[in-house]
């Protein structure tokens, strides 16, 4: 039960995030402005965040899809917490991807 809450609060929480920055949201497009990383690397991160929610949304039914949904995300997560440790986010800021990467791991963690 509690790995099911988990899971689907990462993939709703990353489902939010990769539409916001798939679509361009103006906060996502700003932000990756300020990081100094190119647009197309914001399209790419949500692509590749939707997948992972995907990945999850499936691993409902068959586990081995959550094991690769909650890694994809695990790994993102951790790209996102060094992007904002590169540029001296504070933590407002940082505070909710590290949030999700500790329980992308932990997921990870519970279903391996």
């Amino acid at each position: 039960m509690t790995i099911w809450i988990i899971e689907g609060l990462l993939a709703a929480m990353f489902l939010m995030a990769g539409l916001g920055k798939t679509f361009g949201s103006s906060m996502h497009v700003e932000s990756f402005r300020r990081w100094r990383l190119p647009q197309w690397f914001r399209v790419v991160t949500g692509l590749v965040e939707l997948a992972g929610a995907a990945l999850l949304i499936i691993g409902f039914w068959k586990s081995g899809f959550a094991i690769a949904g909650a890694l994809l995300l695990a790994v993102t997560a951790l790209g996102g917490i060094l992007t904002h440790l590169r540029v001296k986010d504070g933590i407002k800021e940082t505070s909710t991807i590290v949030i999700l990467g500790i329980l992308a791991g932990v997921l990870l963690f519970l279903l391996y």
